[in-house]
């Protein structure tokens, strides 16, 4: 190979690599209102990109807005915090375990 396609060959795998988006296993231990919707306790897969993060469980998904935070250390726990909204309890943050980001939910 010449050294032209080495390198756009390095490049595109580099540019996958960054492009994909982060996933977790968040466990919601009571129901939750996210994005207009009301999710069941369970276990759910969360897909964290830039702005926005898919909260699925099945073919059940959410898209919510979010800001992500880092904090000054990591997480011991994957944690979510809860606010009360109308009665329900609305998703406001989830702290990753491992990691020292924090999805905050617009």
């Amino acid at each position: 190979m010449t050294k032209t396609v080495k390198f756009f060959a390095l490049f595109l795998t580099i540019a996958m690599v960054c492009a994909s988006a982060a996933s977790y296993s968040v466990t919601l231990f009571q129901p939750s209102h996210v994005a207009g919707k009301d999710l069941k306790p369970g276990e759910y897969k969360m897909t964290v990109e830039k702005d926005k993060v898919v909260i699925s469980q099945g073919k059940n998904k959410v898209e919510a807005p979010v800001k992500l935070e880092t904090a000054d250390s990591k997480f011991s726990t994957t944690t979510v915090r809860y606010a009360e909204d109308n009665g329900k309890s609305k998703l406001q943050e989830i702290r990753l375990g491992g990691t020292n980001t924090k999805v905050v939910f617009n």
